[in-house]
């Protein structure tokens, strides 16, 4: 199908998007990668009078190792971060997650930004952002704002972007040495994940010091595993203990 008739504009600064979102109001909607908005406007499903292409902003892309975090811009493609050294050394499980998304054309195209302001809880990204503590940095007609993870994710498609607000920037601690993995079940290679784990976790003397695990498709938002992560460091150090304990009885025993 063809979409219905709307204008579009292709602005040089968020300072300028926000402004072409502020004057549309409702009737406005934001164009990142495309691979969620195209089809929904094809179907006719969403009919915006006004498109808001954020590929000409610069400031938007690029990746930055800001000493304590990492720091990756909306428009950043997928291609992108899985191919960063800094990604790839300090937040593995976000490379990790990012290559089981769909293909290679989709990874091209796709954004960061456009996955995790979207919120489809099929998404992979949005249980990253959320287990590894990610900040989102939102850009609107009052400033910008600061926003953690947990409290970007409201509901179903639905986020704490307001409708004239833009995701600009997504900032991950650094969890270098760290463990990760992302492993996701999906019905067909390529298709939305049925369910899926991200966990990253901190070993010390072969046992779990620290974890974060985050579940995808499991709720009407990303969610924090808290339980799994306390039982998981529970665990490690009972283990870390018990063994003293044992060395410590059989010395004992060895002394009677």
């Amino acid at each position: 199908m063809i979409p219905a008739q709307f204008d579009y504009v292709k602005p040089s600064s968020v300072e300028e998007a926000v402004q072409a979102l502020q004057q549309a109001g409702d009737e406005a909607k934001i164009i990142a990668g495309g691979q969620s908005l195209l089809p929904v406007l094809r179907l006719r499903l969403a009919a915006p009078s006004l498109l808001v292409d954020l590929g000409g902003i610069a400031e938007l892309r690029g990746i930055r190792d800001e000493g304590d975090r990492v720091a990756v811009g909306a428009m950043t493609s997928y291609y992108d971060i899985i191919r960063d050294e800094s990604v790839q050394q300090h937040v593995a499980l976000l490379a990790q997650a990012t290559e089981t998304v769909a293909d290679g054309q989709v990874r091209h195209r796709g954004t960061l930004g456009g996955s995790l302001a979207h919120a489809d809880p099929a998404g992979d990204l949005g249980a990253v952002a959320l287990a590894l503590d990610a900040e989102l940095v939102i850009a609107g007609p009052e400033g910008r704002r600061t926003v953690p993870a947990p409290q970007f994710f409201l509901d179903y498609f639905t986020t704490a972007l307001g409708e004239s607000d833009i995701l600009t920037e997504i900032r991950f601690p650094k969890y270098t040495g760290w463990g990760s993995h992302y492993e996701k079940f999906n019905r067909t290679a390529q298709a939305w994940s049925m369910v899926a784990i991200a966990a990253a976790v901190r070993v010390e003397g072969g046992s779990i010091a620290e974890a974060r695990v985050g579940l995808t498709n499991m709720g009407s938002t990303p969610i924090r595993a808290a339980g799994v992560e306390q039982r998981s460091w529970a665990t490690g150090h009972r283990r870390r203990g018990a063994g003293s304990s044992r060395k410590g009885h059989r010395r004992h025993c060895r002394a009677e």
